[in-house]
């Protein structure tokens, strides 16, 4: 099996858009043993937490600032998604920080407009050389609350950030000027599609009208070279080490036989 791996033209695609697609960035069974993993896993429900939208939705995720010897920690570790980063960021990377997101049938909230560093900047990140890769567990779909994004909005540098309903969101005023000028793009998904896409890259996503659920994982990276100059809630830099790519459907079966078994 051949498992992707960035060539110039991703690399200038991800520096002039601010994001790469990768179709298929996990296979079938590899995406599907991790979806059965993170549906039973306990600490999925007990680590949640929940924020409200600016209609009064509810928006639910389950954060990391730790990698153990789980399923998660493979991925964030796996070299399609680790070594990539690097070749789009140009430098090595280390785990920030991952997160499931858990955007449940009818009831899932949206996220308002923002960008990660527009967050990471607090945490003394002196660089915005920082991005995720976002990865499909469920079809992300329009109806059930994919993710949009502005292309080349990452090239605006980093807007102020403030309270929006229960979230933290970029400037409403200067986001209503970017949309009058700047297109805004639907980034539906099949299970074990890949997002690549850089931290000042404005997103967002609708709240989940459908009766289908879009769980997915997203794996966020700092480089070496931009260690905070603080302490915060995420960690500075650890070397990440990586998993081969082809011990990863093994891995994930015998972590997912642990986890059944406990």
């Amino acid at each position: 099996m051949a498992f992707f791996e960035a060539n110039a033209s991703d690399i200038a695609q991800f520096q002039e858009t601010g994001y790469v697609l990768v179709r298929g960035l996990y296979a079938s069974e590899e995406v599907a043993a991790l979806g059965q993993y993170a549906r039973a896993d306990q600490r999925i429900a007990t680590r949640a937490t929940s924020r409200s939208d600016a209609a009064g939705g509810t928006t639910t995720l389950s954060l990391d600032n730790e990698l153990t010897d789980n399923l998660y920690a493979d991925v964030v570790k796996s070299q399609r998604v680790a070594r990539n980063m690097e070749r789009f960021l140009g430098d090595e990377v280390y785990h920030y920080h991952h997160k499931m997101m858990l955007k449940e049938p009818r009831i899932g909230g949206a996220w308002e407009w923002h960008q990660d560093y527009g967050y990471w900047y607090d945490f003394g990140c002196l660089f915005p050389t920082m991005a995720s890769c976002f990865i499909a567990i469920d079809p992300s779909t329009r109806a059930n609350g994919c993710l949009q994004v502005i292309p080349r909005s990452h090239q605006l540098g980093r807007m102020n950030h403030m309270k929006v309903g229960g979230q933290t969101g970029a400037d409403p005023e200067r986001v209503t000027a970017v949309l009058e000028r700047m297109p805004v793009e639907y980034v539906e998904m099949d299970p074990g599609d890949g997002l690549f896409f850089h931290g000042n890259l404005l997103h967002r996503s609708d709240q989940n009208t459908s009766p289908d659920p879009r769980w997915s994982l997203i794996c966020c990276y700092n480089t070496k070279s931009n260690d905070p100059y603080k302490e915060s809630r995420h960690p500075a830099y650890s070397p990440l080490g990586n998993l081969p790519d082809e011990d990863f459907l093994a891995t994930a079966q015998e972590k997912l036989d642990r986890l059944n078994n406990a």
